[in-house]
């Protein structure tokens, strides 16, 4: 008997990576491309330059991502296109296209390659805040049952808001849009010719759920008149399962690709929610947490019960028959990054290059020297925003305790600090409200590089931590989605049980370490509370007057 192969195909903020998988979950061959236009945040690709807040991107990035990397996988392996029986697509989310009725995104016409609004809104395209806080407004002002689901708060990351900062902003782009599309199922439209739309990023990021569908036309009548309509004309009501067949690979995208036509391709996945199926997690209170270059923490439940900050509740939105619980934190490895490359002197750099590694490695190894609470620091976790659980965009990062005998990689670890104090607060959260969390797992390229910082999610949390058997866990998972869509498997739950795994590795908490960091984490509270929930919103005043300035 043939053995049988599905691919993963993984878009991640700053890469496209694919993953060819045995039935049995081996991985066989990856390959990996780099987006050439990366993150557009100052100027667009024609010189036109981008206001505060903006995070863009190229869709024909995407593009060459699956000319790429399907067929280097393909025959990095030796396996023949007609083995590959399934494909899955994860991305980030939500990251939001304005295309054509054909799927053609604006950006790629003449007229609009200029105007900021007609590209690829990225996950951390933050700068419709202004329109989230009067969704929110307005749902808490009609009493809308469904606001409750995202803890109160809608996100300036999300769909409606960045739709409403298009129609604002850039109307003509508005109404040059037949769809405003998640960027994963822009992507399995191109590879089927099927225009879908999944339930994970429509429940998490569109407002959308099983039960009740899309918020109501009074409610987007009320928001603005042009948005009336906009469920049903620019987002499509059909909305499929995670795990189900959304189509099947059409000729055109198989001379692209190298794929065979009719290879099955599964319903598009959000990127961390997706890993859930790599570490074969099929059972309700195991957190899995995905570090990387923001932080996603999610959870399943037996039961709906509102948690503030909550970044969604979504009925089958993580595996059918639970309730998937998610929040998660703006900046992890994008607040390391900012501090290496802006607040690290020449002379770290000069010991990195000399030694042959990178900056982060030398900063890992000063720190791993020092005494949890030894520098006096504690830092804030916003340097990005906060996402849970304040959802507030408009919060700064801020460090505390700073001397004339501060170091770098003092700093670098009060930052490791400060993402752990987040996540605790995220925990500390859903148990409060009744969600249970009986174990802590993690995933992601931080979890498998750091083991620094994994020590300090545990020593923080006061939880044992085991990692994923994968170290590309979100590609993992969209080969053991597209295995379910191709019927190798009778469910999407029995393919992540066969498929996935866990590591051997298992980071404990010391107690001595743990004693301290308790006493540094109520620190972390109250500023926490202070700055973030209203006794002093000193940083939003700052943002305005450097907007004034």
């Amino acid at each position: 008997m043939t053995k049988k192969y599905t691919i993963g195909i993984d878009f991640g903020t700053l890469s496209g990576r694919a993953l060819l998988v045995s039935q049995d979950g081996t991985e066989i061959a990856d390959a990996v491309m780099e987006y050439p236009h990366g993150v557009m945040d100052a100027f667009l690709p024609d010189g036109t330059p981008l206001p505060p807040d903006f995070a863009l991107q190229h869709p024909q990035d995407y593009l060459d991502v699956l000319r790429t990397v399907i067929p280097a996988v393909l025959e990095k392996a030796g396996v023949a296109p007609q083995d590959v029986v399934g494909v899955g697509v994860d991305f980030t989310a939500c990251t939001m296209l304005a295309v054509k009725e054909d799927g053609t995104p604006l950006c790629f016409l003449p007229e609009f390659a200029g105007e900021p609004h007609a590209w690829a809104k990225l996950w951390k395209h933050h700068a419709a805040q202004a329109q989230a806080d009067r969704i929110t407004a307005l749902a808490e002002a009609r009493g809308e049952a469904w606001l409750a689901r995202y803890g109160g708060r809608i996100s300036s990351e999300w769909l409606f808001p960045k739709i409403l900062e298009t129609l604002e902003k850039a109307p003509a782009v508005y109404e040059a849009a037949d769809r405003f599309i998640e960027a994963g199922d822009w992507i399995v439209w191109r590879l089927t010719g099927r225009e879908t739309h999944n339930a994970c990023a429509a429940g998490y990021k569109a407002i959308w759920s099983a039960e009740d569908g899309y918020p109501p036309r009074e409610f987007f009548a009320a928001l603005d008149a042009r948005l009336a309509d906009v469920v049903g004309t620019k987002v499509s009501r059909e909305v499929i399962p995670i795990g189900t067949l959304a189509g099947r690979v059409t000729p055109e995208a198989a001379a692209r690709t190298g794929l065979c036509p009719g290879t099955a391709v599964a319903a598009a996945e959000m990127d961390a929610h997706v890993a859930f199926a790599a570490l074969g997690i099929t059972e309700p209170g195991r957190m899995l947490l995905i570090i990387g270059t923001s932080g996603c923490h999610m959870v399943m439940g037996e039961r709906a019960v509102e948690v503030p900050g909550a970044c969604g509740i979504v009925r089958d939105g993580i595996l059918p028959g639970y309730y998937g619980y998610e929040a998660g934190q703006c900046c992890v490895g994008d607040h390391f990054d900012w501090f290496v490359h802006r607040c690290v002197p020449g002379e770290y750099w000069d010991e990195a290059r000399a030694a042959g590694v990178s900056i982060h490695r030398i900063l890992r190894e000063k720190a791993s020297r020092l005494v949890p609470g030894g520098s006096g620091l504690l830092a804030l976790d916003w340097w990005n925003g906060n996402r849970s659980v304040l959802v507030d965009a408009q919060l700064s990062g801020m460090m505390l305790g700073m001397t004339l005998r501060t170091k770098p990689e003092e700093m670098y670890r009060a930052l490791l600090e400060a993402v752990a104090y987040g996540t605790r607060m995220i925990i500390d959260t859903f148990e409060r409200c009744g969600v249970p969390v009986t174990e802590l797992l993690a995933g992601g390229g931080i979890a498998e590089k750091d083991p620094l910082m994994m020590q300090i999610y545990a020593d923080v949390t006061g939880r044992a931590i085991r990692l994923s058997g994968s170290s590309q866990a979100p590609a993992l998972a969209g080969a053991i989605h597209g295995a379910a869509a191709a019927g190798l498997y009778p469910s999407l739950a029995a393919a992540a049980k066969a498929m996935g795994r866990l590591r051997d590795v298992v980071y404990t908490p010391d107690p001595a370490s743990r004693a301290v960091y308790e006493k540094l984490y109520a620190e972390y509270v109250t500023l926490h509370d202070y700055f973030g929930r209203g006794a002093n919103d000193v940083m939003k005043r700052l943002r305005r007057i450097a907007a004034e300035a």
